[in-house]
């Protein structure tokens, strides 16, 4: 990112040539963060666009270049999350549930993950908690205010977003063992 100050500050003068780096600099990471709250491609793209042509229209709101990617970052999770809202039921079930899964379960099972994979199965409603709370490190108050919905919804679907990515896990762990068992 040599050259991330000098782009931005063109960019901010409407340069073309270095909003076109700054999109090649920042579109594939931003894309994979937009494809993460929406689990399907095409829709990540259209939100990543989007998000740039924002980002380029309203550059003078970011003041230094340093908080840039933090800024974009930002803008394409507001976009997903809105996006998300707009165009999916997505049903929370307002109960508490004790956390049975620790912690220290999950670090174990973090070996080699797709979160790809992962995202790409986790309903949409865990998806969209888990992503606020573990990537974005949103609070669970913080979460309550942007999905709309009650502070223990929220705590509920984490809760049973990381039940379901440890069963996940499992599973592929067991797939694992008994591929490696037919090899042998």
């Amino acid at each position: 990112m040599e050259n991330l100050e000098k782009n931005f500050l063109l960019a901010k003068k409407q340069d073309r040539m270095a909003q076109k780096a700054l999109y090649e600099m920042f579109s594939a990471k931003m894309l994979a963060i937009s494809n993460s709250y929406t689990n399907n491609l095409h829709d990540a793209e259209d939100i990543l666009v989007s998000a740039f042509m924002k980002c380029f229209t309203k550059l003078d709101e970011c003041r230094d270049w340093k908080s840039f990617p933090f800024w974009l970052r930002k803008i394409v999770v507001n976009d997903s999350i809105s996006f998300v809202r707009k165009n999916r039921n997505i049903l929370y079930v307002d109960v508490e549930v004790a956390d049975d899964y620790s912690d220290e379960d999950m670090d174990e099972s973090l070996g080699e993950i797709n979160l790809e994979e992962i995202f790409s199965q986790m309903p949409a409603g865990y998806r969209l908690i888990f992503n606020l709370y573990v990537f974005e490190e949103k609070k669970h108050q913080e979460i309550a205010e942007i999905l709309n919905i009650s502070e223990g919804t929220s705590k509920s679907q984490l809760s049973k977003a990381k039940k379901w990515l440890t069963e996940f896990l499992k599973a592929k762990e067991n797939e694992k063992r008994n591929t490696e068992t037919i090899k042998v």
